[in-house]
């Protein structure tokens, strides 16, 4: 039984040293989000929902919220990029004690 704990503590430090997994991918760095002031949108073309998740039940142990927040919006913008979009307007973020997520509709603005 003793073993079994300390496994399970071995891998909670391990998995707490690691960053959030969301990479950026280079082409959805051109992905603009928006949550206020919205852009003019009579020349986009609606793309679809979209969401950018970030965390899990132990993350508040060992990431700040500007990861979480960073690991959601990178999410947000691979997902948009991968449908074809080039900007999104966000819904309120749902942040969580845990974890962040976020939703959003996505437009291609592209002439």
């Amino acid at each position: 039984m003793r073993k079994v704990v300390l496994a399970g503590l071995v891998s909670l430090l391990l998995v707490g040293c690691t960053t959030p997994s969301e990479e950026l991918l280079p082409q959805a760095g051109q992905v603009r989000v928006f949550t206020t002031s919205l852009p003019s949108l009579d020349s986009c073309s609606w793309v679809g929902e979209v969401t950018g998740n970030e965390g899990h039940w132990y993350s508040y142990l060992f990431y700040s919220n500007d990861l979480l927040i960073q690991g959601a919006v990178n999410e947000l913008k691979n997902n948009a990029y991968q449908m074809g979009a080039d900007t999104v307007v966000t819904m309120s973020p749902h942040n969580f004690t845990t974890s962040v997520s976020l939703l959003g509709t996505a437009y291609d603005c592209r002439p």
